[in-house]
C-alpha cells in the first residue's frame, strides 16, 4: 500500500489542535519536529530522548506530520483537512505559515517513519515514559514507568503540556484520591494519575479516536480496573465528584469547564489545567478566580503555562 506524508509547517500554539485535526481525517499517528528542540540542553532536564538532526527541522515554528492511505478519496480529505486547519484562526489560534507539503512513501517507510523520534523519557523526579517496543529496565525502586503507543495516541507525553500536567499530578496526587481527566487524548494524565496512587479516574474525551487510545493504553498499563473511559463533552452532564480534575486542552475551552469544575471538585481539591500559551495565562487564572478558586501554582515550560488552582476548603 502507497501511503501520503501530510506535512504542515505551523506553530507550537497550533500543535494540539492541528495534530486533533489530523487524527480525526483518519491519521494513524502524528510526528512533531519542533525548532525548539535542538536548543534545549538536554543535560538541565531529565535525560535525552533522541540524537536529533538540525535538517530535520524548520528554521523557526514546527513541523506536523501525518500518514495517510493513498486512495481515491485522498484529495477529498487533503481539503477538508486544509479547511479545518484555517478555521482555527476563527479561535485566535496563531497557525504560522500554513504551508502543506504532501509526499508519497511506501508502506515500509511509513510504519518506521515516527518510531524513531520516540524513546524513553524521564519527564519527573518519578516518571518515566516509553514506547511499548522499547525494553526499558527501571534505574531506582520508586520509578514509575508509563507505556504508550502513540500509534493513535495525542501526543507522546513528552510535549510540554502533559510534562507539566504530569509533575503537578505527582505534586498534588493524594493515595485514594478520585481523578477526572478532560480531554484524556492518549490517555497517559490517567494512567499517571493510577501510577501516582489515584484510587480511580474518569477520562473524558469528545473524540472518539482519542477514547479509543485512552483505553488502549489503559490495558497496556494494567489499570483498565481502575480508569474509566468515556466520550464526553468535556464536563456536561457529570454528577460525581473529584479530588482533582486534570486538563490539558487549550486555554480557550479550559474557560468553558471552570464553573462546571468548581462544583465538581471537592472542598480543598485541585484544578490542574495545561495547554495555556503565555498570551492567554491572564485569561485563565482571571476566570479560575473568578469561579473561587485560589491559584497555588503558574509553572512555564518553553511557551507553556500550568496553573494549578484550589477550591477553598
Amino acid at each position: 500500500m502507497k501511503w501520503s506524508e501530510f506535512k504542515i509547517h505551523t506553530t507550537n500554539e497550533a500543535i494540539e489542535p492541528v495534530s486533533n485535526i489530523l487524527h480525526e481525517a483518519g491519521a494513524s499517528g502524528v510526528v512533531i519536529e519542533d525548532r525548539n528542540d535542538l536548543d534545549k540542553d538536554w543535560s538541565t532536564m531529565y535525560g535525552t530522548i533522541y540524537e536529533l538532526d538540525p535538517e530535520n527541522y524548520p528554521e523557526e515554528g514546527v513541523y506536523i506530520k501525518a500518514y495517510l492511505p493513498v486512495n481515491s478519496f485522498l484529495g477529498e480529505t487533503v481539503e477538508e483537512i486544509k479547511q479545518a486547519i484555517n478555521n482555527l484562526e476563527t479561535f485566535d489560534i496563531d497557525i504560522g505559515h500554513n504551508k502543506v507539503t504532501i509526499s508519497e512513501i511506501n508502506e515500509e517507510e511509513w510504519a518506521t517513519a515516527w518510531k524513531k523520534y520516540y524513546k524513553p523519557v524521564k519527564i519527573s523526579d518519578k516518571i518515566t515514559i516509553t514506547p511499548t517496543w522499547e525494553d526499558y529496565q527501571p534505574v531506582s525502586s520508586d520509578e514509575i514507568i508509563i507505556e504508550l503507543d502513540p500509534g493513535m495516541a495525542f501526543g507522546t507525553g513528552t510535549h510540554p503540556t502533559t510534562v507539566l500536567s504530569l509533575q503537578a499530578l505527582e505534586r498534588y496526587i493524594q493515595t485514594g484520591d478520585s481523578v477526572m481527566d478532560v480531554g484524556s487524548g492518549s490517555g497517559v494524565l490517567s494512567i499517571g494519575a493510577i501510577l501516582l496512587g489515584a484510587a480511580d479516574v474518569q477520562a473524558f474525551d469528545l473524540d472518539e479516536v482519542a477514547v479509543k487510545s485512552t483505553t488502549i493504553n489503559v490495558k497496556l498499563n494494567k489499570v483498565q480496573d481502575r480508569v474509566t473511559t468515556r466520550q464526553n463533552d468535556l464536563l456536561k452532564d457529570i454528577d460525581v465528584q473529584a479530588d482533582v480534575i486534570v486538563s490539558n486542552i487549550l486555554a480557550e475551552i479550559i474557560v468553558k469547564t471552570t464553573q462546571e469544575a468548581y462544583q465538581l471538585i471537592k472542598p480543598g481539591g485541585y484544578f490542574i489545567t495545561s495547554g495555556i500559551i503565555n498570551a492567554k495565562k491572564e485569561l485563565v487564572k482571571q476566570d479560575l478566580e473568578k469561579q473561587g478558586f485560589n491559584i497555588v501554582e503558574t509553572n512555564q515550560m518553553e511557551d507553556w503555562i500550568s496553573i494549578i488552582a484550589q477550591k477553598p476548603e
